[in-house]
């Protein structure tokens, strides 16, 4: 890699703005005065899913961390270990579960206060800023209003309404905003980084409506084409009731399947190595003693697990109800004959055949119900409920 931010596809005003700041942050460093405003100590990421928000707040801490006057060289050892997440003065927050609380929030800012190891910066990536606990977001907010002089607080998070973060946060940072990148950008990613046919890659681009994460897997995992396949073929099966509560059952299964499979392994190579911290196969009553007064933190370990899988399970879903609201945008699009390409060109036919038998009006209706049903699985509604509830939306038109 020659670049650090080289991934962040379709977004040249933002690393642009990026790559000014991080040189002007070199130069804080160097000693140098620099214009009020060229360097800041807190900044948010949004966009919508798959811009990039996580990649350019990793890759903004590469450039910071450059060894080379910060132009994000992507080859000395700063870049190296800050894009391998194993730099030592850069700290990454990825909540595992539902919500990022206040104890690991407080304990993150104490260590923020330290001066860097390394004598450029320290850099704490919060990725999901807008799952923080109303108690997290305010020792945060204590942290940004009072900053260490060497210490940068990047967020990421879907938009700045007060719903996703504070409005006191919000006011104390620099926003730097993502927009959804073209296909062909990520199919031109694809091809380039992860040596994918162009045919194969431009497709992948297309059905992922811009996530580039999505479009690799998409073009990589028959598994994850399989489940696209199967949720683009629910509205085919919505011929009554019954077939509306089949539909939902299936969706629901298919995503909890998804998600059990991928924390499987990471579930037993944690608890693994707990056990093992605790002292699980040794021997005499000190062992078996260990062992009986660890059961707390097992217990912990198992809560903090289930809560990762909820949160794995509500993402795949996500990503199954916008790979079928984008059938729904395919058919309105084609009803009205707006001049862009449809999303998923491999159901073009059925989605031809549903615009010429359903009205403008119904189209909207039904992909109205899918936004719906998104707000509501995030608002803590059951997602059972409310996709059985979309199931019967999406037939009645």
């Amino acid at each position: 890699m020659g670049d650090v931010f080289a991934d962040l596809v379709g977004q040249a005003e933002a690393v642009e703005t990026l790559r000014r700041a991080a040189a002007a942050a070199a130069r804080v460093v160097a000693g140098e005065s620099v214009p009020a405003g060229a360097m800041t100590h807190a900044w948010i990421f949004t966009g919508p899913p798959g811009s990039g928000r996580s990649v350019a707040a990793r890759a903004f801490a590469a450039a910071l961390e450059c060894e080379r006057d910060g132009v994000g060289c992507g080859e000395c050892h700063g870049c190296h270990t800050a894009l391998g997440r194993t730099h030592a003065d850069v700290r990454f927050v990825v909540p595992e579960g539902l919500s990022i609380g206040v104890g690991e929030m407080r304990a993150l800012v104490l260590r923020a206060a330290s001066a860097p190891s390394g004598g450029r910066w320290q850099v704490v990536v919060i990725e999901d800023a807008d799952r923080l606990t109303e108690q997290a977001g305010n020792a945060l907010l204590k942290a940004i209003e009072e900053p260490p002089p060497r210490t940068v607080f990047l967020l990421c998070t879907p938009s700045t309404h007060p719903d996703d973060i504070s409005v006191t946060i919000r006011s104390r940072c620099r926003v730097v905003p993502l927009r959804q990148p073209p296909a062909d950008a990520v199919a031109e990613v694809l091809v380039r980084r992860d040596g994918i046919a162009a045919d194969v890659a431009a497709w992948a681009a297309a059905a992922a409506q811009g996530h580039v994460g999505r479009a690799k897997r998409l073009a990589n995992d028959n598994e994850a084409r399989g489940r696209r396949e199967a949720v683009l073929a629910v509205p085919r099966r919505l011929s009554s009731v019954g077939a509306c509560f089949d539909a939902a059952s299936a969706l629901i299964e298919a995503a909890e399947a998804e998600a059990a499979a991928a924390v499987v392994d990471s579930d037993a190579t944690e608890r693994a190595s707990l056990e093992q911290a605790l002292g699980a196969g040794g021997t005499g009553r000190g062992a078996a003693g260990a062992m009986r007064g660890a059961a707390g933190q097992i217990k912990d370990l198992e809560r903090r697990q289930k809560s990762r899988a909820t949160r794995s399970q509500r993402d795949a879903l996500d990503r199954a109800l916008v790979d079928l609201a984008g059938f729904y945008r395919d058919v309105l699009i084609t009803k009205l004959g707006a001049p862009v390409p449809v999303v998923h060109t491999d159901t073009a036919e059925q989605s031809g055949a549903a615009a010429e038998k359903w009205t403008a009006e119904s189209t909207l209706r039904r992909l109205e119900a899918i936004l719906a049903c998104r707000d509501a699985i995030e608002q803590n509604v059951k997602p059972r409920i409310a996709v059985e509830a979309m199931m019967l939306s999406l037939w009645k038109g």
